[in-house]
């Protein structure tokens, strides 16, 4: 288990903020025992918390070509046909998986192939299970073609409290299955859009571990 490099930076701050306000009730309020135990384990919790949200394990993926993985830990919400209208422009199955504050949320590539579409789009932050929040908020949008040619979309989407997306990855890039292509601060929701022939192998309210649940099978 390491710590995610997103993390780091808010975890430092979070230490020294922790730090100062221990210090000035210990300073300014010398006796008052139970106020600076209470302060003590107030401040623990609150950074095991954050902690806990950064971290990023590792494991050994699976590579499956006909197979599509889910791209973060969390639980599905969503398996419907739609019109997905940015990429396909057509009708696709969607599968939607909710993230929490207590998941890992490191976003990771459904499939391996090449990246034939990437674009961010700014946008509002309606809560994450909102209908519209696939298309009205901050976003992020991802085609990725299998190595048998088969376009599968992923979508990174904020929420209320997850006002952070951060990607690295590009169009023509080389992903493999399972790579980290993203993170999404503070929870949120990730969209993924396949062919109307896959075969779901998930069902609602399951839970999803990123890089290991199989969602769908590619025909």
């Amino acid at each position: 288990m390491t710590i995610h490099k997103e993390g780091r930076k808010i975890l430092f701050i979070l230490l020294a903020v922790l730090f100062i306000i221990n210090y000035v009730v210990s300073t300014y309020l010398p006796a008052q025992t139970l106020v600076q135990q209470m302060t003590l384990i107030s401040s623990l919790l609150v950074y095991l918390l954050v902690l806990q949200f950064f971290r990023n394990p590792k494991f050994t993926i699976e590579i499956q070509d006909n197979m599509v993985l889910a791209p973060a830990d969390g639980k599905v919400v969503v398996i419907e046909n739609t019109v997905e209208g940015e990429y396909f422009k057509d009708e696709r199955k969607q599968l939607s998986i909710f993230m929490s504050p207590l998941n890992v949320h490191v976003c990771r590539t459904p499939v391996g192939g090449v990246v034939k579409y990437f674009k961010y789009h700014a946008g509002k932050y309606l809560v994450a299970w909102h209908p519209k929040s696939s298309t009205e908020n901050e976003r992020t949008t991802m085609v990725v073609q299998n190595p048998t040619g088969t376009e599968v979309l992923v979508r990174q989407i904020a929420g209320a409290v997850a006002r952070r997306i951060k990607w690295y990855a590009k169009e023509n890039d080389q992903l493999v299955q399972g790579q980290e292509y993203g993170f999404i601060k503070f929870g949120s929701r990730l969209d993924v859009f396949l062919p109307l022939d896959a075969e779901i192998k998930v069902s609602l309210e399951q839970k999803t571990k990123g890089g290991r649940t199989v969602l769908a099978e590619l025909k």
